[in-house]
């Protein structure tokens, strides 16, 4: 299914062949994000990967970096997380060459052009803006504020304004060395390829990548004694909200079991909160359960948009779903249809080699070992009901109970919530 090849600088490559594809996907992830930033500089992860789109002494500006795969009509992109970065280049099989030039010459050669640093100021500011105004998006950047507070867990990963403000080239370049090293770099090249003869090109195209060790991050804290409240005011035509627990980072095998759990709870159109919320009730439009787990944390949440009025009833019913869990096992039946959902959109979305690519560089990166999805199957069909119920018995506790709202509500409103805000 793969080959990894370690290089004697660090640099790892993870080559995925897939038969009949005609696309290659070159993805390069790094081991860092808002979770490495000290507070006078979060958000310079995110504001760093912009400036590699901005010119090369080969590609001098963003019209030569873009015009390069657009030319051949590629997609390309690279985006920031809490704990890992990302470029990436897809291309038709024949442009191969082409993708693994663009992406090397960006990734070890760009100039971080003082000037071009002030420019984009304003882009990531109205970037940050552009969030803001969403709250289907910001009331999940205040559900990861409530849960982990003023530590880097909590920041938001496009950073405060007062910081954009501040970056220079010192410190964009100062980020860039000590976090883009090799050790720190992995390379997964999906699709149409050879990995034999892909090996020898990312050894020749990265040649030049920095040596230097990798960087730590500080650990997620986590304290929390009774329900937490987090209300965002704003004059908005439906007030959106994020209620979920604490649960289990990536290592804690347990993650399997949540992840059935979430399925069954809000994970698709027949799930328990669908139908009970939006079916039976008409409450809401969408809503939907999802977990997160990362290196030292995670959560299991539930996001929803509702009517002002109905923000009670709301949660109300999906604490009663949550409390079923744990009074109930779960039925063989809702088990095994939870379990091929969660096989079935696995192998859906594996079908292009951007998914490829992502599925097995992200598990390189953080966890530092890679299952293949029939390995993780395995994991999957192991989980019986009494696992979903002994999941749900410790997560699904008053204690670890956090809600984030946006919406025209006084912090008096909290008063009313933490009175239902109890399993």
């Amino acid at each position: 299914m793969y080959k990894k090849t370690t290089f004697k600088s660090g640099l790892r490559l993870i080559a995925v062949p897939m038969e009949n594809a005609n696309s290659v996907t070159v993805l390069i992830l790094v081991s860092t994000g808002s979770k490495y930033e000290t507070k006078d500089i979060n958000g310079i992860s995110h504001f760093l990967e912009h400036m590699f789109f901005k010119g090369t002494k080969k590609r001098p500006n963003t019209l030569k970096i873009a015009e390069t795969l657009d030319r051949v009509g590629g997609e390309y992109n690279a985006f920031t997380s809490k704990e890992v970065t990302g470029f990436w280049a897809k291309v038709d099989k024949k442009h191969q060459d082409i993708a693994l030039d663009w992406i090397s010459d960006m990734f070890l050669n760009s100039k971080f052009d003082e000037k071009e640093i002030q420019r984009e100021k304003g882009v990531i500011i109205e970037e940050l803006n552009m969030y803001l105004d969403n709250p289907m998006a910001y009331v999940s950047e205040l559900w990861e504020k409530l849960l982990y507070g003023d530590q880097p867990a909590g920041w938001r990963i496009v950073g405060e304004k007062e910081n954009i403000l501040n970056f220079n080239r010192e410190k964009v370049v100062d980020y860039y060395k000590s976090h883009y090293s090799s050790k720190n770099t992995v390379i997964c090249a999906a699709g149409a390829i050879d990995p034999e003869k892909i090996e020898g090109k990312i050894k020749a195209y990265f040649k030049g990548i920095e040596e230097a060790g990798t960087l730590g991050k500080a650990k997620v804290k986590e304290k929390q004694k009774s329900p937490e409240i987090l209300i965002h005011q704003k004059q908005t035509d439906q007030t959106h909200f994020c209620l979920g627990v604490r649960a289990f980072n990536i290592f804690n095998p347990k993650r399997y079991a949540l992840s059935l759990l979430s399925v069954m709870l809000g994970g698709n159109m027949s799930s328990r909160l669908f139908i009970q919320v939006r079916e039976r009730r008409g409450l809401a439009y969408y809503i939907h359960t999802s977990v997160d787990a990362g290196s030292d944390a995670g959560f299991l949440v539930t996001q929803a948009g509702i009517d002002h009025k109905n923000i009670e009833k709301s949660v109300e019913l999906i604490l009663r779903e949550y409390k079923s869990f744990k009074d109930k096992k779960v039925s063989e039946k809702e088990l095994q249809k939870a379990k091929d959902y969660l096989k079935g959109s696995t192998s859906l979305s594996l079908d292009s080699s951007d998914s490829q690519a992502s599925f097995y560089a992200v598990q390189e990166v953080v966890e530092g070992k890679i299952l293949t999805p029939e390995e993780r199957f395995r994991e999957i069909d192991k989980i019986s009901a009494d696992d979903i119920k002994r999941v749900a018995e410790e997560i699904f506790i008053s204690e670890k109970l956090n809600l984030a709202i946006i919406g025209p509500f006084q912090e008096t409103k909290k008063e009313g919530l933490k009175k239902i805000l109890k399993i």
